[in-house]
This record gives structure tokens, sequence and C-alpha cells, in this order.
């Protein structure tokens, strides 16, 4: 899309296009319309990352076509909550694809290179997977490497400690956790980085889908636990990212 934008403005400066003609053409490269989609294809420009397709909702074909158009534009897509003939629809398009182990999160087209030092993704339970693997797939769709703690819970608070040296020098941490929440809590006392909890609707029937692990996550004593919406791996992986790349010491100054 640069070179595409660059090329009109030269067009403009060599007096080959008109002001109408270049504006024209621009708002051609910022959107798409799909008839049942508007697809934003500035997002990128703007905020660093193309579009992420949210599959519920839309059918296989359409989340396929809507990939297809932004892997033109931008190289690669991102697809979270895709249910699994959406999951066989894409694996059907594209050649160059990575599908979580719960095949709700998905990677087409070619990413950014892996650059800095790996995000740390804990989780509390093996029953947390799914909204680990779409914080980690959102973290490769924008080039950041994670390091994945797995089933450390606060039933066994001793697989957490053993483990500590792992996170302690990472930019940033995600936590994830279902039933009361409490894991976040026990790493933010124990690391002095920003923590991103995510509550799971991980639970017997007072875990309430998910909100006592929110509620408990969002009155967490430990300053430096910030809290996304229930399930939101998405939001965690963004999130996490975008404060790694504030963080640059000498061996990560490239990222």
């Amino acid at each position: 899309m640069s070179d595409a934008i660059n090329d009109i403005l030269k067009a403009v400066a060599a007096g080959k296009l008109n002001v109408d003609e270049a504006h024209a053409r621009l708002d051609a490269l910022s959107h798409e319309p799909l008839g049942f989609a508007t697809l934003d294809h500035h997002r990128h420009r703007r905020c660093g990352v193309p579009e992420v397709i949210f599959a519920a909702g839309k059918t296989p074909q359409q989340v396929v076509s809507i990939a297809q158009s932004l892997t033109t534009k931008s190289g690669y897509a991102l697809i979270t909550r895709a249910d699994e003939p959406t999951a066989a629809a894409l694996e059907a398009a594209f050649h160059q694809i990575v599908i979580g182990s719960r095949r709700r999160t998905i990677l087409v087209g070619l990413p950014p290179e892996l650059k800095g030092i790996a995000v740390p993704i804990i989780t509390a339970g093996t029953s947390d997977e799914a909204v680990a693997e779409e914080a980690a797939l959102t973290c490769r769709a924008m080039g950041r490497p994670v390091h994945r703690i797995n089933d450390v819970g606060v039933a066994g608070i001793g697989r957490l400690v053993a483990r500590l040296d792992e996170i302690r020098d990472a930019p940033v941490v995600i936590c994830i956790a279902g039933m009361e929440g409490a894991l976040p809590s026990v790493v933010g006392g124990f690391v002095s980085v920003p923590v991103i909890a995510v509550p799971t609707s991980v639970g017997y029937g007072a875990a309430l889908g998910g909100v006592t692990a929110l509620m408990g996550m969002l009155t967490s004593c430990a300053a430096g636990v910030s809290v996304v919406n229930i399930d939101n791996g998405f939001g965690a992986g963004y999130i996490a990212t975008l404060i790694a790349r504030q963080s640059k010491p000498p061996e990560d100054a490239a990222s």
C-alpha cells in the first residue's frame, strides 16, 4: 500500500494526476466495500496493525473473502473466534496459514518478522488454553514472540514460583485465569512490569461465566494489574505488544 500511495503522490507532483483524481484513488486504497463488509485498509497505517477479522456471526465464505482482500493489501490477516467450518474454509483457501490447536484463532499470509523480548503468557489451567492461544497468535500477528507458561494456577502455587525467573525480565506479562481469578494478583506481587489480566469463562456455577474472575481481577490489590474483558485473549495480546514496543533495552532496540 505504501508504494501505491507514493506512486499517486509522484503522479500528482509530475502533473500526471490532478488533485480530484488523486483523492479518488486514495479513497479507493483506504477502504473497500464488499457488500457485506467495508474493509479499512488504512488501519495498518494508522495503528500499525491491519484490521482483524472477528469471525463469529460471519459465514465461512465471508471470512475467506475478507481475509483474501486483507492479505492482498497488507500481506497477512488475523482471524479470531472461528468455528470449524470457517477453519476448514481458510485451510482450503490459503497455503500460508497457522491454526491454533483449538482451531479458533487463525493467522494467514506472512506476518511481520518476530522481534524483541518475548511476552510471557501465563495460564492458571489447561482449560484456559483457547484464550491463551488467541493472545499468542495476536502477538505473533504483531511481530512479537511469546513465551508460554501453562497450568501454574494458585491451587499449586509452587509451580509458578519455580518459573518466576522466566517472567521477571519481560516488559509485560499476560496472565489468564478463570475460577476466582486469583493468579494475576499473585503474579503482580512478584514482578515490576505491567500485568495484563484476562478473566476466562472457566469455572462452576458461582464463577458466573467469568464474571467472578473479572470482578476479582478488577479489585486486585496488586497495583500493576490491568484487566481486559472476559475471554479477550485478542485484547490482551494487542495491548501487551503495544506496551512491549515502548520498552527498548539495547537488545530490543530494533523492535
